[in-house]
């Protein structure tokens, strides 16, 4: 029986059969794995995978966004093979933009890219650049400790969502910062996925973060990896962190956490 959802609806991420060997087939980190991500339009999701370390989650990422070909398997985006021309962004838990640029010029470079005019890009990127609350930073170079941890983090996200606010992958983006910032970047991607009805697939450890954040949230198993659990989140939108003190929110946290110890026992 199938762990995810079928409305009916046509999928905008689709990976079929996925498998992944690094010897020629003699070991297989992933084997047999399937994974559905419905579009939803005017909707977006926010699909967070958990697992142990060293299961795929982060590969899985990169088949999505075409930085990685399974060893067999098919990745479809709305039904066709990933290409270079669908453009889905990343944002990684290493800072990743680029330092001898600026903050304007970081998050407007995929404009620039498809050739938009400067003027016209700019004006995008401060919009932008203000709803990640980097306003009066956009002319300081995006490097440390020019700018913060966080501040390295939002100038990521924003240039991913300028890129392409329809699907946005993110490999444990807060996994670096400090306590307090992380929570700030949790309520500012819980606004802005309202904002931009963006699909998410959000790869984390933490998790109260897959609770606070997710509508959906699936779990993969070692040793070959597969996704074998999946946890509804039915918590109403827009979530601030009052609901942490909801006792369903405890309960669902819990829940995922008991799901965990049953996958980790898998092997």
């Amino acid at each position: 029986m199938s762990i995810f959802p079928d409305s009916g609806q046509s999928n905008i991420i689709e990976l079929n059969g996925i498998g992944q060997s690094y010897d020629g087939g003699e070991n297989w980190i992933i084997k047999d794995a399937r994974f559905l991500v419905e579009d939803k339009p005017d909707q977006g999701q926010f699909v967070v995978i958990l697992g142990m370390s060293g299961c795929g989650k982060s590969t899985i990422l990169r088949y999505i966004a075409g930085l990685q070909q399974p060893t067999e398997g098919e990745v479809l985006l709305h039904g066709k093979p990933v290409s270079d021309e669908q453009g889905v962004s990343m944002v990684f838990q290493q800072y990743s933009s680029l330092p001898w640029m600026t903050v304007l010029d970081n998050v407007s470079l995929a404009l620039a890219y498809k050739g938009m005019p400067k003027n016209e890009r700019n004006e995008k990127a401060m919009e932008i650049i203000e709803l990640v609350g980097l306003l009066g930073h956009e002319h300081k170079f995006a490097q440390y400790p020019t700018l913060s941890g966080g501040q390295l983090q939002r100038v990521a996200i924003a240039r991913s969502i300028i890129a392409n606010p329809e699907i946005l992958l993110m490999d444990e983006p807060f996994g670096a910062l400090d306590i307090n910032t992380r929570l700030q970047m949790q309520d500012l991607l819980a606004k802005l996925w309202m904002q931009f009805h963006s699909t998410i697939i959000f790869v984390t450890h933490d998790i109260a973060e897959a609770v606070y954040l997710g509508d959906d949230i699936y779990i993969m198993k070692s040793a070959p990896s597969q996704f074998v659990e999946h946890i509804k989140v039915d918590l109403p939108y827009p979530r601030t962190r009052a609901i942490k003190r909801d006792p369903h929110f405890v309960e669902l946290v819990h829940e995922v956490e008991d799901r965990m110890v049953k996958v980790a026992e898998m092997g």
